[in-house]
């Protein structure tokens, strides 16, 4: 009989563990409580306008392709990617901006032009620097299987490459090794936003996490239809392959028998037996009790001083004015230390960075869209929507912060803003446990990363993926923890037949918990 797997969330872990594990020909099952596949790649209709509401980045390309060609596909085959010439555009006020390129040359180009010679020697440094530690990195933890502690990496690594070891620069912050490349104060800020990117700031991320810098450096692609269109792919392809995926399937329960999951439970009392459980859900429900007692005890229970960074995210159908849009655009605050500061002592920071997401803009130039259009607007929060109900007045409030900080820019919106506004509230509804922290852990000190849940958890049968899993935020590294997932479910049900083989047959046994049948 076929080994069954019971995967929990159709985000973008679960779909990819569901694709890999029915390519290689196991029974996939995929039980999601909302009404799309994604997670948090979802889109939101406003004023009549579909607008992605979740990530928005798309990186590490070979991640997916990896996963269609593994199923003997093709990903261009199911969505339209191309690769993005302007990574970004940032703005500090109204007197100009700054791109940053595909072309690493260009970049350079356009730094010494903003901020000089030295600043740009100094790019040059700063991105050989990040593609060190990433190279470091890459196959040792990033695509590897979770180390819980220094040494074991540092074996992977290699005991002898000691100066790589000390490359990846663990104990400093990385706002303090960013002042080593960049005098421009400005400079100093674009780079460290990329602590953002996993929930965390930057006066307490790892210079470690610099590596991010070059994932984007490597490309950013333009996905036609969003990074829902991208979540859809991999639906189609789990399916093409044989798993089945149902919405408005809510599990409240996984069931656990002698210390091994063997069953899950939905809301409408359907009980579904299973060999092996997934868990796409932040680890932080889990250990709640959100899917029953039985497994709150499979991962340790995060404290909330730890979650990463929530957000306060405008949808709009808006028409603008002023500064030039591109895809992806960040107006920088004039404070940035306060701006966290603020984050810290659990409130929205009263004069913002801001991300503005043009959906309708092209990274390689065309012309500005006629009329309104979609835009997704992302200002960083503090995770505490558990514990705090934002109120109209403050909503407002942040939406005045924020259309100034726009504004400060030269991008002017359309005012009133047609929008919906979500809050550390509305992503904890959606996120159950995590007070809307959108990354898992946050990413700091020299353990944070060793400290993330990994594929196994306490339980035997049952696992976890997802972007608050090993190796961490984003759409790729989802992705990735998914394959792990996959990997890790394939290896123990393989070992599990073999036990059963040689050992059953001798003497006497009893009916395993996971041969039990579909209730």
């Amino acid at each position: 009989m076929t080994a069954r797997t019971i995967i929990i969330g159709a985000g973008m872990g679960g779909l990819a563990c569901a694709a890999r594990l029915a390519s290689a020909g196991h029974d996939v099952t995929v039980l999601e409580k909302e009404g799309w596949a994604g997670g948090k790649a979802r889109q939101v209709a406003i004023d009549g306008a579909m607008v992605d509401a979740g990530p928005t980045v798309f990186t590490l390309r070979d991640v997916f392709d990896d996963i269609f060609q593994t199923a003997g596909r093709d990903l261009d085959d199911y969505v339209t990617v191309r690769p993005a010439e302007v990574l970004a555009r940032h703005a500090w006020d109204a007197d100009g901006q700054l791109d940053l390129f595909a072309d690493p040359e260009r970049s350079e180009d356009a730094i010494g032009a903003f901020a000089g010679g030295d600043a740009a020697r100094g790019y040059c440094a700063f991105r050989k620097e990040a593609a060190r530690i990433y190279g470091i990195l890459e196959n040792s933890m990033l695509r590897a299987s979770k180390v819980s502690w220094p040494l074991p990496l540092m074996w992977r690594i290699g005991l002898w490459r000691v100066g790589d070891l000390l490359a990846i620069r663990p104990y400093e912050s990385m706002w303090k090794v960013l002042g080593e490349h960049f005098a421009d104060q400005r400079l100093r800020q674009l780079f460290a936003r990329y602590s953002t990117y996993c929930g965390s700031s930057p006066f307490s991320t790892p210079a470690t996490l610099m590596l991010i810098a070059h994932v984007e450096a490597r490309g950013v692609w333009l996905i036609e239809g969003g990074m829902s269109a991208m979540a859809d792919a991999l639906r189609r392809l789990a399916e093409e392959k044989g798993a089945r995926i149902r919405f408005g399937a809510k599990v409240s329960r996984i069931e656990v028998d002698r210390g091994r999951a063997w069953a899950v439970t939905l809301n409408t009392g359907e009980r579904i037996a299973a060999d092996a459980v997934v868990a796409n859900a932040d680890p932080a429900a889990l250990a709640d009790g959100r899917f029953g007692q039985a497994a709150s005890g499979a991962v340790n229970a995060p404290r909330a001083k730890n979650r990463s960074l929530s957000a306060m995210v405008w949808l709009a159908h808006a028409r603008t004015s002023g500064f030039p849009l591109s895809r992806h655009n960040v107006m920088f605050s004039p404070d940035y230390p306060r701006e966290f500061a603020e984050i810290r002592d659990g409130r929205p920071p009263a004069d913002p960075s801001v991300y503005v997401c043009a959906q309708d803009r092209d990274a390689n130039g065309g012309p500005a869209p006629r009329g309104r259009e979609r835009l997704q607007i992302i200002v960083n929060a503090p995770a505490n929507g558990d514990t705090h109900s934002y109120t109209q007045q403050e909503m407002e409030q942040c939406t005045t912060a924020m259309m100034r900080s726009c504004a400060r820019a030269g991008l002017m919106l359309e005012d009133p803003l047609p929008h919906s506004l979500a809050t550390p509230n509305t992503f904890e509804g959606l996120f159950p446990s995590t007070g809307g922290a959108l990354y898992g852990r946050a990413s700091h000190g020299w353990a944070a990363s060793f400290l993330r849940q990994g594929t196994r958890t306490r339980i035997a049968g049952l696992y976890c993926a997802g972007g608050s899993t090993h190796p961490g935020a984003g759409v790729p590294m989802a992705a990735l923890s998914g394959g792990l997932a996959a990997t890790a479910v394939a290896q123990d049900l393989a070992l599990m037949r073999r036990f059963h083989k040689v050992v059953m047959p001798g003497g006497m046994s009893t009916q395993s918990a996971t041969t039990g049948s579909t209730a």
